[in-house]
């Protein structure tokens, strides 16, 4: 079972600094899934900035998200 979401924070440069339940601090870079589909509408900083946890793991305000597992595999370890 993968580690849940517990807070996300947005950066300007369409990435998110993740915690996990597990302790681990990742950084997932949206920016490959802004030409895909409705994730376009990131590209707004004001739409990408309102990122927040949802059922473990990122949901923006127009009701995109992110699949968790893709959130945790696809996220680089960052140190604390």
């Amino acid at each position: 079972m993968l580690p849940k979401l517990i807070k996300v924070e947005s950066n300007d440069d369409y990435s998110l600094n993740c915690l996990f339940d597990d302790g681990s601090y990742r950084l997932f870079d949206v920016s490959p899934y802004l030409e895909r589909g409705d994730f376009g509408e990131l590209k707004d900083l004001q739409i990408f900035r309102t990122a927040h946890v949802f059922m473990g793991t990122v949901q923006w305000c127009n009701e995109l998200d992110i699949a968790p597992e893709t959130l945790f595999l696809e996220s680089k370890v960052l140190a604390l």
